[in-house]
């Protein structure tokens, strides 16, 4: 059963259920902010996704960093800083099992298919 994961006050994570929803695609919600985000979660996406890709420079959650922790972002600073604050990852993630799928626009779910 694929897996979103999601914070639950995002308008774009919401967009995506609908979409999921409106398909008849089940599927499994975590909620980074409740939820949360191991080392373990953060690990299985970024085997499969880069880690710069999913560090989310346009969230609230990065403007309000330290300008110190901003500075000189690299790949092993990034994954401290997700761990650190799981809303810096962007989001919706949905993870297939085959791929995990960041972001979402209407229709990026068009090519699935209930199970």
């Amino acid at each position: 059963m694929p897996i979103l994961y999601v914070i639950n006050t995002c308008d774009t994570c919401r967009r995506a259920r609908q979409a999921l929803d409106a398909k008849g695609i089940p599927y499994r919600l975590h909620d980074l902010r409740e939820d949360g985000l191991s080392a373990a979660l953060l690990e299985h996406l970024l085997e499969r996704v880069p880690v710069m890709t999913l560090l989310n420079k346009r969230s609230t959650t990065w403007r309000n960093l330290d300008e110190a922790d901003k500075a000189g972002i690299d790949a092993n600073k990034a994954r401290e800083l997700m761990m650190a604050h799981p809303t810096l990852l962007k989001r919706p993630l949905l993870d297939t099992g085959d791929e995990i799928r960041v972001g979402y626009r209407d229709g990026d779910y068009d090519d699935l298919s209930p199970m």
